[in-house]
């Protein structure tokens, strides 16, 4: 009987398409840090480390973490945080569990000339301290078959951590140094030699702490984050940020059955940045947050009350200002969330929320990592943000969120192309002068938002998911926002079976048009030997629809073989203007446990 219900099931993948995806195992980006902070939550999960904990959490703390974590579609198991299959190295894992695996290794090829190597090595010490190894490489040899020029790509990550528990609470502490070597390959309107020079290479250090105190008795928990960033043309960035909590939970106050929790969040966060290209920007910021809050709750009921209060100094200097420029400025942010709890099926929320965002060139890259090196950056304020929405769990079978938003930002973040740097006419230039580059850009405006959230779990090995993300914007200066779509989906889905020897997997992402700039270039007919160039400000990047399949099948219990599939619909859609991602990829490989 068990054998048909297998074989039923199998038969149902095969023909739900990409309509109704099939299941999926864990896409798991195979970064060193694997959202390593905070760490401790690894720990949690470790039966060698319950003993020590000595009943934590208590009573109290369990409060406040059901208040403060958001409920989205991360909080259930194995949310996935899949990538497209983009060529500047982004890369899954076949893993079918939500939890972190210690003591592997992998290795792994495919077409494109794609080698991958992963693995993690752990141990326990006597005082159950925890102590850690990661090490991370892929690399692809691009697009030969698109362009005649290097589009090869690269990155590697190593680091180590250091876990552990006290008397009066649990840590983690860990470093890592991340290499990115690519190119700028995304040229569309030029055609120079295919040895061509388009080199672009980042290295980035961090060092990560994080205490958690096990009772809520005024300290809660203390968070320590620093890194450094250089490139191949001498950028430089420091950042560091230390965020304290301190509370109060549990308070009982003279009315039914209701507590108060008392909060107050202190952010000290400072970042400096220098550019030795084109304008040489230099920017330096402090930011002193505070974020008082108080929350009444009876049962899953609650309304949180609250502000934000943030103290900006920011020096700015480039090639173009005679003088240093200073500012300072202080921000107010009104923070409120009312949760109505008609049942677990039906939680209607709502309220109001604001803050500033600090933009920095570390964190640009990661989303965009095509930027000339030399960006202007200013943080983003949300002045206000109304949002309102419904979630629920149904019979611990359906997890959902809808929800709805309308907020008024400053400074809101997208990139824009740039131009020739250099109007001169040969093809003998820089890298990052092919018109194949992008900076940030900033405009005023609102920003209307709809998102929903779906898992569900019709079986004890079968987990299905959807996502879905709406959002309009309405800018002061622009017509249009640059490079962001208008929609984007995700439909995905995971299933084991033969006693989770076998894990199977698919992730299905779709996204609409976007809107970006680009150039068209012809030498001038009356100033010979110049380009003259042609601004087409309303230019379209096609949507595209991104399928992935993934298996892995456990040989031994120290040995697995796997197999992935990215992009199996083989089109060489762009994520910006001129950069193609790969076609249909391919790569299997072994994975030993020890």
């Amino acid at each position: 009987m068990n054998k048909l219900k297998y074989i039923a099931i199998i038969a149902i993948f095969g023909t739900m398409g990409i309509s109704e995806v099939g299941a999926q195992i864990k896409e798991e980006k195979l970064i060193l840090d694997r959202k390593r902070e905070p760490e401790v939550k690894k720990i949690e999960k470790k039966k060698t480390s319950v003993v020590a904990e000595k009943n934590y959490p208590p009573k109290e703390k369990k409060t406040q973490d059901s208040l403060n974590l958001k409920y989205t579609i991360t909080d259930v198991p194995a949310a996935s945080d899949f990538k497209t299959s983009t060529i500047q190295g982004e890369d899954i894992s076949p893993k079918f569990n939500a939890d972190y695996q210690n003591n592997y290794f992998q290795i792994g090829m495919g077409n494109f000339g794609k080698v991958l190597a992963d693995g993690n090595i752990a141990t326990t010490l006597e005082n159950q301290m925890e102590v850690g190894a990661d090490l991370h490489f892929l690399s692809t040899k691009g697009l030969k078959k698109e362009y005649n020029w290097d589009s090869s790509q690269s990155s590697a990550n190593i680091g180590a951590y250091l876990n552990g528990f006290g008397e009066k609470g649990k840590f983690n502490i860990n470093a890592d140094y991340g290499l990115n070597d690519y190119n700028y390959y995304g040229i569309y309107a030029l055609t120079p030699d295919s040895e061509v020079n388009l080199q672009q290479k980042t290295n980035r250090f961090r060092v990560n702490g994080y205490y958690d105190f096990y009772s809520n008795n005024i300290l809660n928990d203390v968070r320590l984050k620093s890194s450094i960033l250089t490139d191949k043309f001498d950028a430089k960035e420091a950042q560091a940020e230390i965020l304290v909590n301190l509370s109060k939970h549990g308070v009982e106050i003279p009315m039914d059955e209701v507590m108060m929790n008392a909060d107050l969040g202190i952010n000290l966060e400072t970042l400096n940045s220098e550019f030795s290209l084109l304008n040489e920007n230099r920017s330096y910021y402090f930011n002193a947050a505070l974020s008082p809050r108080l929350t009444f709750f009876k049962g899953n009921s609650y309304l949180m009350l609250g502000s934000g209060f943030s103290f900006l100094n920011a020096k700015k200097n480039s090639n173009l200002l005679a003088e240093e420029a200073k500012n300072s400025k202080t921000y107010w942010f009104p923070k409120a969330e009312l949760q109505i709890a008609a049942a677990d099926e039906f939680k209607f929320y709502g309220g109001v929320d604001g803050g500033l965002k600090m933009n920095s060139y570390a964190n640009l890259l990661e989303e965009n990592p095509y930027l000339v090196s030399d960006q202007e950056l200013k943080p983003t304020e949300t002045t206000y943000k109304f949002y309102f929405g419904i979630r629920g769990d149904v019979d611990q079978s359906i997890k959902y969120d809808v929800s709805a938003g309308f907020a008024k930002i400053n400074n809101i973040l997208f990139f824009k192309a740039n131009d020739l740097f250099s109007k001169d006419f040969t093809l003998e230039r820089n890298p990052y002068d092919f018109a194949n580059t992008f900076s940030a850009a900033y405009d005023n405006g609102t920003v209307s938002e709809v998102k929903g959230s779906i898992q569900y779990f019709p079986l004890a090995n079968l987990v299905l998911d959807g996502e879905l993300s709406f959002a309009k914007y309405n800018l002061d200066n622009n017509e249009n926002i640059y490079n962001k779509p208008l929609v984007v989906a995700s439909l995905g889905g995971k299933y084991s079976l033969l006693g989770k020897k076998l894990n199977l997997g698919a992730k299905a992402i779709f996204s609409t048009d976007k809107t970006t700039n680009s150039f068209t270039f012809a030498e001038a007919g009356t100033t010979p030997n110049v380009f003259v160039s042609t601004e087409d400000k309303n230019d379209k990047v096609g949507g595209f629809a991104d399928l992935n399949l993934s298996a892995e099948y456990k040989v031994h219990k120290n040995f697995s073989i796997f197999a992935l599939g990215n992009n199996l619909l083989n089109t060489n859609y762009q994520t910006f203007k001129g950069y193609k991602v790969l076609g249909a990829q391919f790569l299997g490989g072994v994975k030993i446990s020890f």
